[in-house]
């Protein structure tokens, strides 16, 4: 037999296959007498059909295609053996790179017969530079007053309404109204009202955030029992496909008005609403916490400058076998959010949106599969070796935290050693680049001059992001 190796693009490697006769005969042999002793033909026992009638009886296309099968598995089998081909570094199997109908046509047991096929293979990374990279890093510094800021949040939520007598309402109130939106006709009069916008008793904090502005404008300066009517035109890109470009009429009463009488700031606050004993114990928790994510977020930053720097300096051709795993981990990771939110996946996911979100998420997966491959390529290049009992602890780590899941030992080695060879690879970066920490702001900042400097580029507009809610709120007396 024989075998032709080729690379091929999309970092693939191909076999061209040559079946000598007495294969391609000896392989049809089998398959008749196999068929012979399986099939069941009407006036004959099994075993028993002459070769003739099962031939006439099933068709030679038929024959032919199943003594296909076989000789295309037990070549590429034998082509495995005989040429090392299982030394290829393969991430992916063997797939049929000849048309399968030519092959049939073509096919004539006790003469030669030539096929190919393809499998992906691990890619070779072309890195030009690594070592000494210049980023620019924004750090993120501690802000003391989000601590103060955290604590009177919590001191509002555990305060108690007072109901308001003898002034309107103002900002910092809780207004308890109802309402009701309309679209405008093209003459400006009232219409239809807009489907789910509408509420009743609902309990309003008149701050920013809480329901369309200027529905809460409108109620500031109002006294209970009074009604108003409103103007809302929405953007041409708001996020309801209803109501965006729409000009709508909002009917709005309030009801009762209540303002927050506020808790003393004191230990006994600090039980209330945490787990500390004293006010002091529960700053000195925030103050590390914030401090935390300050420091976390300056160093998620600093990875990403570096991933975006190394991935200026990475060539290689992606096989569409890695491309695929990183779309379906994605995937994967996308549904488990949606779950922990209480979300149905079935009534989000079907068959004709899958293919369309996998495809939405593959310039992500390239990227990381790119990124990965990049550190991968450093870790080796540095020889930067792994604990196998670290490694082994980790593994023990996820099998605790996945207990139900049917996890292949090989797949979940080799997961965690190419998550903790790329972590390796990420922290020798780390070490071995100029970093240059500048403010927090200053690439927004840049970004805003060089859209001052070029008048072609213009602002997009912005969503509300805060929708009339649909159910209704009960009034709470406190």
């Amino acid at each position: 037999m024989k075998v032709t190796q080729e690379k091929l693009p999309g970092s693939q490697i191909g076999l061209e296959i040559e079946v000598p006769p007495e294969m391609s005969k000896q392989v049809y042999e089998d398959t008749v007498n196999q068929l012979k002793r399986s099939a069941n033909i009407p006036g004959f026992r099994k075993g028993k059909v002459p070769r003739q009638i099962l031939i006439q009886q099933l068709g030679p296309n038929r024959i032919r295609a199943a003594a296909l099968e076989e000789l295309i598995d037990k070549a590429l089998k034998e082509a495995a053996q005989e040429e090392s081909v299982e030394s290829i570094p393969r991430i992916g199997e063997f797939q049929l790179r000849s048309s399968y109908e030519d092959l049939i046509a073509a096919y004539k047991p006790g003469e030669p017969l030539s096929f190919s096929v393809a499998a992906d293979v691990q890619p070779e990374v072309e890195l030009k530079q690594y070592q000494g990279l210049h980023v620019q890093v924004e750090q993120v510094e501690y802000d003391p007053q989000r601590v103060e800021d955290t604590i009177e949040e919590k001191r509002a939520e555990a305060a108690t309404l007072v109901p308001v007598e003898g002034r309107p309402a103002q900002h910092g109130d809780v207004a308890i109204v109802d309402y009701t939106g309309y679209f405008q006709t093209e003459t400006g009069e009232t219409g239809e009202e807009i489907p789910g916008g509408s509420a009743e008793n609902f309990q309003l904090e008149l701050s920013e955030g809480r329901l369309l502005p200027e529905i809460i404008e409108a109620v500031v300066g109002m006294t209970p029992g009074e009604s108003k009517e409103t103007t809302i035109t929405f953007p041409e890109d708001y996020g309801a496909e209803n109501l965006a470009g729409e000009t709508t009429t909002f009917h709005i009463t309030l009801k009762e008005l209540k303002e927050k009488e506020l808790p003393e700031l004191n230990d006994d606050l600090a039980k209330e609403i945490s787990e500390f004993e004293t006010i002091d114990e529960l700053r000195q928790s925030l103050e590390e916490q914030y401090q935390k994510e300050a420091q976390q977020q300056t160093d998620n930053n600093l990875e990403q400058a570096l991933v975006s720097k190394l991935l200026e300096q990475v060539e290689v051709d992606l096989p569409n076998t890695l491309i695929e795993r990183q779309v379906n981990v994605l995937l994967r990771q996308s549904m488990m959010q949606l779950e922990q939110y209480g979300i149905d996946i079935s009534q989000v996911l079907d068959r004709d949106s899958i293919p369309k979100l996998k495809e939405e998420m593959r310039p992500e997966a390239i990227q990381e599969v790119k990124q990965s491959l990049a550190l991968q390529e450093i870790a080796k290049r540095e020889s930067l070796e792994l604990d196998e009992n670290e490694i082994e602890q980790e593994i023990e780590r996820l099998k605790q935290q996945l207990p139900d899941e049917q996890l292949d030992p090989d797949a979940l080695r080799n997961y965690v050693e190419e998550n903790m060879q790329t972590n390796k690879a990420m922290e020798w970066l780390k070490e071995h680049s100029q970093v240059e920490y500048v403010p927090e702001g200053t690439f927004s900042q840049q970004e805003e001059e060089n859209q001052q400097e070029d008048p072609q580029e213009e602002a997009q507009p912005t969503d509300i992001d805060v929708e009339a809610t649909t159910k209704e709120s009960e009034t709470s007396e406190s």
